[in-house]
């Protein structure tokens, strides 16, 4: 697919430009260590919690709590650019979306509001660390018929560049939908039905900043990362098998997006996918969204989807 050009400034937009953060907690801090380090990710201690990086990169993506006898998303910090807090803050009033306070453990700046399936959102002035960019693409060197995979004993481990998406689970697609589009200016890529829905920002973002996947409540399904090569995707579905991960779901190639995966099954019953390739929507361009088949929705080809792959382990849980 392309997207076609309009004509607006930057500037034209009040929508957030990126998952600026996202939060949770776990039983074991340790647990999330050793999974998150095996990924490749630079896992840093940040006062009580764990705190992620890709190597090479100043931003945190995301942060890991200790709590609770199972995984739970904290709230979500989305990034907003400095001339649109007061534009959002009066947004917000005319659209009747009240304040709340700061979650415990959050900082209070910023603009907090409920989002959908009760996710506490911080709407917070931040650089933007969504891509303004399609992804790197590295292929082998073209050497004739000789040469062209990497060696074996060369290789280097999968390290993610950047956070590419996340996936949340919720109750009601469509409404959950309405909001994020409404309230927070994101914009349909595509979707299938009521069950999923892939939303990018009109700031530029990979084809979904966030989406969404129907179930009987709110979570985090899996957070996404962008890795250069679909090398990169197979050497990081090698090296989470080695360190005890080989559960999870691909190689594969989505239709939605485009891109390759590997989904990694964490130890909560979540999951962190390998990203290569995905589809990018320029700022200011119009992507051509549509409603897909159910089978569009998934995969074109991989192998058989996991029996649990789409259950909510979070609410499970409660």
């Amino acid at each position: 697919m392309t997207a076609t050009t309009s004509h607006r400034s930057d500037n034209d937009f009040l929508a957030v430009h990126s998952v600026d953060e996202f939060v949770y907690s776990v039983p074991d801090l340790e647990q999330a260590r050793h999974f998150y380090t095996a990924f490749g990710l630079d896992v840093r201690d940040e006062g009580d919690a764990l705190a992620l990086y890709t190597f090479g990169h100043p931003h945190r993506w995301a942060r890991v709590l200790k709590g609770g006898d199972a995984k739970r998303l904290a709230w979500i910090s989305l990034g907003i650019h400095a001339s649109d807090e007061a534009r959002f803050r009066q947004h917000l009033a005319a659209k009747g979306v009240a304040t709340i306070a700061a979650p415990a453990h959050a900082d209070t700046g910023g603009i907090w509001i409920e989002g959908p399936d009760a996710i506490p959102l911080q709407l917070r002035v931040a650089a933007k660390s969504s891509p303004s960019q399609p992804a790197p693409r590295e292929f082998p060197p073209v050497n004739g018929n000789a040469g062209r995979s990497p060696s074996r004993s060369k290789a280097k481990a999968a390290r993610p560049l950047y956070l590419s998406h996340i996936l949340l689970f919720s109750a009601d697609v469509d409404a959950a939908r309405a909001f994020y589009e409404n309230v927070l200016g994101l914009r349909l890529s595509d979707k299938s039905g009521s069950v999923i829905a892939f939303l990018h920002t009109p700031h530029g973002s990979d084809h979904h900043l966030i989406a969404l996947a129907l179930s009987n409540g709110g979570g985090l399904h899996h957070s996404s990362w962008c890795v250069p090569s679909i090398d990169e995707v197979g050497q990081g579905t090698q090296q989470m098998a080695e360190a005890g991960y080989a559960q999870g779901w691909g190689v594969g190639r989505h239709v939605l997006g485009s891109n390759y995966f590997r989904y990694v099954r964490d130890p909560w019953g979540s999951y962190a996918e390998y990203s290569f390739d995905i589809d990018y929507v320029e700022a200011g361009n119009t992507w051509p969204a549509a409603d897909h088949p159910g089978e569009d929705s998934l995969y074109v080809w991989g192998p058989s989807l996991p029996e649990d792959f789409i259950v909510n382990h979070e609410t499970a849980a409660r």
